[in-house]
Formats: structure tokens, sequence, C-alpha cells
């Protein structure tokens, strides 16, 4: 009889009969339907005479119902002496959501539109030594998120989670290219920023950015809600030639701008890059 081990995966399970009885499994993709909000695959697995397909979300969920198909065959064969523990390791798509992979499924995303791969930064670590936190910003194209995190992996799974959360949003019919999400928000252009007729930007081309006491980070955080962008404050470690704190205010619009600030404080120096930044977009928005 040949017995598999409780705790394992179907995949892992069938891999152990197949070593057992010389008939190792043979994994091959049918079909590769990757969607925008929902990505399907499907794979065919030959395991000696039986051959069976599982659909999936992910090619690891696709490969995993595969084998758990073709186990079902072998347990119910009278002439095999096969033991499985019943239930096997849960499905896949029944975990919680962060036990998922979402940097895997941003980066299938990707290929399969033809963009570059994502490219991931670690911006910032801070905390004590027993709670650190990282903050990581992942680019795709010329769009950014963030994700922050306990841990440098945890961070990159956030920021990939946040994309695939956005893509999610958008109908089918619109996910050609990546001109087409240009079209749904995910990003601001210069054209966008001259023509919007939102509230906050042609307030921003009317003001004179001098008023004291004006709080110019909440101001662009207004104007970022509005006009689809995000904001990353970048502190820079190392003080400025005449001894002040700096901070890079990092605007995720097409193209991204970048915005430096310097002040007597962390918060003065971000408060600083925001008033800059504000300043770079009303000349862009002025502009004819």
């Amino acid at each position: 009889m040949i017995t598999a081990k409780p705790g394992k995966t179907p995949i892992q399970v069938l891999h152990e009969y197949g070593m057992k009885t010389k008939n190792i499994p043979v994994y091959e993709c049918e079909r590769s339907d990757v969607q925008i909000h929902v990505p399907t695959f499907t794979f065919r697995v030959t395991v000696g005479d039986i051959t069976c397909t599982g659909e999936g979300t992910s090619k690891k969920l696709a490969k995993h119902r595969a084998a758990e198909a073709a186990i079902n065959i072998l347990k119910a064969n009278a002439s095999i002496c096969f033991a499985v523990p019943d239930p096997l390791m849960p499905d896949p798509s029944k975990q919680p959501k962060n036990q998922l992979n979402p940097i895997g499924s941003l980066q299938e995303l990707a290929i399969h539109h033809g963009w570059r791969l994502p490219e991931y930064t670690l911006s910032q670590e801070g905390g004590p030594a027993h709670k650190r936190e990282y903050t990581t910003i992942c680019r795709l194209e010329s769009f950014m998120e963030t994700g922050k995190g306990a841990s440098k992996k945890q961070a990159k799974r956030n920021a990939a989670e946040k994309f695939l959360a956005k893509f999610s949003n958008i109908s089918p019919e619109n996910h050609i290219s990546l001109t087409n999400v240009v079209g749904h928000s995910l990003g601001c252009t210069w054209h966008s920023l001259r023509n919007s007729p939102g509230e906050k930007i042609n307030l921003l081309k009317r003001s004179l950015l001098s008023i004291p006491n004006t709080d110019y980070i909440q101001l662009l955080s207004e104007i970022a809600k509005e006009q689809g962008f995000n904001i990353t404050y970048l502190d820079i470690e190392e003080l400025s030639a005449n001894g002040q704190y700096q901070c890079l205010a990092e605007l995720s619009t097409s193209p991204i701008t970048v915005c430096h600030g310097s002040g007597i404080s962390c918060g003065n120096a971000q408060s600083d890059a925001a008033h800059n930044a504000l300043q770079y977009l009303k000349i862009i928005a002025e502009r004819k």
C-alpha cells in the first residue's frame, strides 16, 4: 500500500505516488487567460494512464486542482492501494488573502499585457528594534503604489496587493492595454491637470501659496485625492550643508514628480517639500 503523509498538498501527494510507482506527474499549461480583474489558468496533469485538468486564478492553484482530481481517481480505483488522509491541505483559493501571492500575480499580469515588470524599492524603514516598519514603493510603467509592513517582504506584498485591488475595479472591456488604465484614474498626466474641472486644482491656480500658516501637506493631499495620484514622503537621513533636515515628496503623476524640501525639523522639511510640489503643479496646471 502507498500511504501519503497528512498535511501535504495534492501536488506533493501525487509526486510521492509518482516517485514510488515510477510515473512522475507531468504538468502542462493548457490555457492562460489573464484578465485584469480575474486571471484564469488551466493545467493538465498526466500520471501513468491518468490525465486530469484543473482550473484556478493562479498557476499554482490550477496545478493543485489538477493533482487533486488525479488523486480522487486513484483513491476510487480498487486495484490501486493508495491511502490518502482526508482532508488534504486546504485549497489555496480558500486560504486568507494574505497567504496568497500578490507579487507573483502582479508579475504574471504585467507579462501577459506586455508591460515592464514591476519594480520594488525600499524607501523607508523606522521604528524601534522590536517593532520595525518598512515602506516599499512598487512601480509599474508610470504608476506607483506604496506598501507598509513589519518586514520588507510584507511591505512588498502590500504594495503589490494595492495594485491588484486597483486593477480589479476596471471593467473587463477596458483591460486591453495600459493606455486604457490611464483613462480610469490610475494616473495623473500634465494634460489632465491643465484640463481638469476639479475644484482643488483650480483653487491652486488662483492661490499665491504664500499665506502664513497654510497646511501645505493637507492641501497637496486634497489635490492628490481629487486628481488621482499618490504622495510619498521620503525623509533623508543626512542633514543639509547648513544643518537642516531634508525630505523628498514623490508624486505618482505621469511622469513622476519629485520635489525637495528642507527645514529645522522633519515635519518642516515635509511641509517645505509639499509647498515646492504645489508650486510645481501650479506652474504645470497654468500652462496652455
